[in-house]
């Protein structure tokens, strides 16, 4: 019997935040098991809505304030006092998120991570004793370098001048000069939760990997990538980093590689499951479920590197759970993510990608809906009758 499901979702990009995907799968649970305790865990995975999760969570509070956004205009953004009052959460994709770049100015090579510095310098307005960066659903690739300058480092061209916002400069960087940069960091324990599989170069650097999602041309792909070369190196000889590959180290990548940027400024890099699911009490909740449905925009072979319906199957098979995950689009992979024993896509026939956006929490509920009457018909089944000898069930293809 299914009489307590446990709903762990992530959100999904651009349409569903994890707590209204988690609402949208509870109301296609209800559908079909109107008695079932449903136990809502919408996760977070240092993207978007990340900040307010962990407040909630705390006993914390959000704060509010204006920032630069990743094309250099203004916007409202807001970082939050998890309970206790010593530690800020800063979500960069709150002031550099790809949902706040206009999809005709989707250009990673000119985006900037300005807002995350000037986030983090309000994070130390308040006296905190740690600051954590969550990383994810970035609309940048700069390599850290506009939180870099928000922060009081000045990065430098070959005459001495300072570069304007934007990866594509990096080509053009010569000099990186830190003697501006907020005594205060030296004070606080700064860490970065962020998926270790993202590396800032090479093959599997951000850019080839992140950058035409974000809207780069092959071209400019291979000149992002070029200029996060040069950002490696002329990062890790001024900065003077003890330890630690800002090209190819994990979770260097980050969110167009402000991981790099930030571990050039002492930053932890740390697994961001490891940082952020422990404060929502995961493992003990999904102990007590008969099912775990976990879902995210897309399952496909990327899934196990690092994405939430991963975590949640690795998690739930710990304690012998079942899981159902649920998704946008299957990819190449889908039904061989470790842990996941059924997927399920949530669109019942082909349509636009604006329309599926703009209604994925009723294809979502409706989509659960469907999985849970094949999953309780399956409950109702006879058992199949165990074949001894040479007589053997028929073939159907």
């Amino acid at each position: 019997m299914l009489n307590r499901v446990a709903v762990a979702p992530s959100g999904f990009k651009e349409s569903l935040s994890a707590e209204a995907a988690a609402d949208a799968i509870a109301a296609g649970v209800r559908r079909v098991l109107p008695g079932a305790e449903i136990d809502l865990v919408p996760l977070v995975d240092g993207g978007e809505g990340t900040a307010v999760a962990l407040a909630a969570a705390t006993g914390g509070r959000i704060v509010t304030t204006a920032a630069t956004g990743p094309v250099g205009e203004t916007v409202a953004a807001h970082f939050a006092l998890l309970g206790g009052g010593d530690t800020a959460v800063v979500e960069m994709a709150a002031v550099a998120g790809l949902s706040l770049v206009p999809r005709g100015l989707r250009d990673p090579g000119a985006t900037t991570t300005y807002g995350v510095g000037e986030l983090i310098r309000a994070a130390l307005d308040t006296g905190v004793r740690r600051i954590l960066v969550g990383c994810g659903d970035s609309g940048t690739s700069d390599g850290g370098a506009g939180a870099l300058q928000a922060l009081g480092a000045r990065l430098l061209d070959a005459q001495g001048r300072e570069l304007p916002h934007g990866g594509r400069e990096l080509t053009r960087l010569h000099r990186i000069d830190p003697t501006g940069l907020d005594p205060r960091l030296t004070e606080v324990e700064l860490l970065v939760a962020c998926n270790p599989y993202n590396v800032l170069c090479g093959e599997r650097g951000v850019a080839r990997v992140f950058g035409p999602q974000k809207g780069a041309t092959p071209a400019q792909v291979e000149e992002l990538s070029a200029a996060l070369e040069n950002w490696a190196f002329v990062l890790t000889r001024d900065a003077a980093v003890p330890d630690g590959d800002l090209r190819s180290g994990p979770g260097t990548g980050a969110s167009g590689g402000l991981g790099a940027g930030l571990a050039a400024l002492g930053a932890r890099l740390l697994p961001r499951f490891a940082v952020l699911l422990d404060h929502l009490d995961l493992d003990a909740r999904l102990a007590r479920a008969d099912l775990v449905v976990t879902a995210e925009g897309a399952l496909d072979h990327q899934t196990p590197r690092g994405k939430v319906p991963a975590e949640v199957a690795r998690r739930a098979k710990l304690h012998g759970r079942p899981v159902l995950a649920l998704a946008g689009t299957l990819g190449e992979g889908a039904g061989e993510v470790p842990g996941v024993d059924a997927c399920h896509g949530i669109l019942p026939a082909p349509m636009e990608l604006a329309e599926a956006l703009l209604r994925a929490g009723e294809l979502l509920t409706d989509a659960t809906e469907r999985a849970l009457r094949m999953i309780v018909l399956g409950t109702r089944l006879p058992a199949q009758a165990e074949v001894s000898g040479t007589q053997r069930p028929s073939s159907v293809r």
